[in-house]
């Protein structure tokens, strides 16, 4: 079975082109959703996670405080890289596990940070989704509702997009002047030839 990646900047839509491949019956991995979810359900990585940051960044229920671990890490570059040295490795793990547990010719793991979580090199085929920068800026703040400063923070934290691209085996343009679904259609048919 083909482990194939799809990544891109924030706002580029790479939710939109997963969803789409679900439609043709491929199994999505949706990276961010599983690490939030595996923080709560994984003892390990809560383990690691209490001894680096304290034992109160979890309720007495067992529930993280987000808000308190994002005023830690997100204004000290070198506590958000603890914490992500933590939780990718953990989510790799997991995409792991899922995968050996689907039956499709192909499955998917969709993941903002790919080449920065190191788990692109796991993987057989890596699809990149572009969209450009003003695109992409209006989509998330009208999605978040943030402002422009904030969405570019958030852009700052990635791999500058044309380097992202050019790492990327496929690249399927959501930039409003090509059709998505024919492109993903497409490409649909070459991975099934890879197999």
């Amino acid at each position: 079975m083909l482990k194939i990646g799809i990544t891109g900047g924030i706002g580029s839509g790479k939710s939109t082109v997963s969803r789409i491949f679900e439609l043709l019956g491929i199994p999505v991995y949706y990276a961010d959703t599983a690490a939030k979810e595996i923080m709560h359900t994984d003892e390990d990585l809560k383990h690691k996670i209490k001894e680096h940051f304290g034992q109160s960044i979890y309720n007495s229920d067992g529930i993280l405080d987000r808000a308190a671990l994002g005023k830690i890490v997100f204004n000290d570059k070198d506590q958000l890289e603890l914490l992500n040295s933590l939780v990718h490795p953990a989510t790799i793990r997991h995409s792991d596990e899922w995968a050996q547990k689907q039956t499709s010719p192909y499955v998917i793991k969709e993941a903002a940070l790919l080449f920065e979580a190191g788990s692109a090199q796991y993987l057989d085929k890596i699809i990149g989704v572009f969209a450009p920068l003003p695109m992409r800026l209006l989509r998330v703040m009208k999605r978040d509702n943030v402002s422009r400063e904030e969405v570019l923070a958030r852009i700052n934290k990635q791999i500058d997009e044309n380097i992202k691209m050019r790492l990327c085996d496929y690249v399927i343009h959501n930039d409003e002047q090509q059709l998505v679904i024919p492109q993903v259609l497409s490409l649909h048919e070459t991975l099934l030839q890879l197999i």
